[in-house]
């Protein structure tokens, strides 16, 4: 009897201790990831609905406003080079990324609200403020986003742990996607009150206050418990270039090609189903079908990584896309061009998981191939080509609506739609093409067991 009760007893023991490590494994993930919907709450209102505010709230041209977020994304760029640097060099008690989520927080919420604040100047004077605003609010998300992109490989070295990491932070990037998409021009209106200007400031300042108490939550969940196999501490510039692969420079690419994927998609998003379609009652719910569509792909894909190799699945996320745009070409205006875009985010967020989930091996490859610990400068990097590639995109975007003719909140001239289909369709479609072609030299599934195992002697 005394046997029976003390076995009992240690296997109550034994299932308290594992719901523990459990709860402890589940803190952290949802304490990382959601340090992306923090940023994503901003950053998603900045791909959809800056353009737009800046052309009929703000009072810029669209080309005015493309050209602002071309010069401003490549200042930016230049920062996260800088930030990517600062972080590899940077060694506390609290690990090297983690400080700057508490560093970033409140500059974060207060360019935020900077940002969507329309003050009483004139037309330079505003594009002025609309330059110096949006630089700003850009450096702050850099000092929060690219430690979120490096940390990942100090938080774990287990490969399958890390790509629920990853799917977890898409995930919560998804929601906060899903709330700008679902809620900000719902919330604009009612605080508005007729006035767009006081709507969007209300909605910003909500978004913003929000992110900084996520970001706080971020450094509290979080714990760096990997350390790198090299150091950077006596390093030169020069050295640490040298520590990029040219695995490196596939992810930097496929991140410059989705990100302008999203970018064209999410800010003409607006445009097709205003104009083209006619339908802009429809645009609550073609943000809600777009996004959580991808809920089933984020959840699906580390279970998937682990029976199929990431450059495979990528194929199949690009197909997947690429399909359901051509059903929302065929579809135009009926409920089936609904139904596609269920398809298009199974695709886009497929793309988006499956190049997050390569950074950690990019990193490692560095580590393995190159003996340096880059990973700042490879986030860096990244950074620099996702937001010189929105920029890029955003600067095209104004010059093609300019070039055919489009008018702020008028009937569009033929001209103009089908502008404004080939950016929403067409353009999406040639940089899938873009992305496939890249992803077939993408070679670190191959050998990713090797890399784990040379890398865990070294530590």
């Amino acid at each position: 009897m005394w046997r029976q009760t003390s076995l009992h007893f240690n296997l109550g023991k034994m299932n308290a201790k594992e719901r523990g490590k459990k709860m402890k494994k589940w803190a952290k993930r949802i304490g990382y990831g959601i340090g992306d919907l923090g940023c994503n709450l901003v950053f998603s209102t900045m791909a959809s609905y800056l353009m737009v505010f800046y052309t009929d709230v703000f009072g810029i041209t669209a080309a005015a406003a493309g050209t602002m977020m071309l010069v401003t994304k490549f200042i930016d760029a230049l920062t996260d080079t800088g930030m990517g640097l600062i972080v590899d060099r940077t060694h506390t008690k609290w690990g090297q990324g983690r400080p700057y989520f508490v560093i970033g927080a409140i500059p974060f919420a207060v360019f935020t609200v900077l940002t969507f604040f329309v003050p009483d100047f004139g037309s330079t004077g505003k594009l002025i403020w609309a330059y110096l605003t949006y630089c700003l609010l850009c450096t702050a998300y850099t000092v929060v986003n690219i430690p979120l992109n490096t940390i990942v490989p100090r938080l774990t070295s287990d490969i399958h742990e890390r790509d629920i990491l990853v799917s977890t932070r898409m995930i919560c990037a998804m929601a906060g996607t899903a709330i700008v998409m679902s809620i900000t021009a719902p919330l604009v209106k009612f605080f508005g009150h007729g006035n767009e200007g006081r709507g969007y400031l209300i909605t910003m300042t909500i978004y913003g206050i929000a992110a900084m108490c996520i970001f706080f939550l971020t450094f509290a969940s979080t714990k760096e418990i990997v350390p790198p196999t090299a150091t950077q501490e006596h390093r030169s510039l020069l050295q640490d270039f040298k520590g990029l692969t040219g695995q490196a420079w596939i992810l930097f690419l496929l991140n410059l090609f989705y990100f302008s994927l999203y970018v064209v998609r999410n800010t003409t998003v607006i445009y097709y189903f205003k104009y083209n379609l006619g339908r802009e009652d429809w645009l609550s719910l073609v943000g809600i079908l777009g996004i959580l569509s991808g809920l089933p792909m984020l959840l699906a894909l580390p279970a998937l990584e682990q029976r199929f190799s990431k450059r495979n699945l990528m194929f199949v996320s690009v197909g997947l896309y690429v399909i359901g745009d051509l059903l929302i070409f065929i579809g135009k205006n009926s409920a089936a061009c609904l139904l596609s875009l269920v398809i298009t985010g199974l695709g886009i967020y497929g793309i988006f998981g499956i190049t997050f989930a390569m950074q950690p091996d990019v990193i490692d490859y560095s580590e393995y191939k190159k003996n340096a610990s880059v990973a700042g400068l490879i986030a860096a990097f990244q950074g620099f080509f996702v937001k010189g590639g929105m920029g890029l995109t955003s600067f095209i975007i104004g010059i093609f609506l300019r070039k055919g003719g489009y008018v702020a909140n008028a009937v569009q001239t033929s001209r103009a739609l089908t502008h404004i289909e080939i950016c929403f369709i067409w353009i999406p479609i040639v940089l899938c093409v873009l992305i496939a072609v890249l992803t077939y030299f993408y070679k670190l599934d191959s050998i990713r067991g090797e890399m784990t195992e040379e890398l865990e002697k070294r530590r």
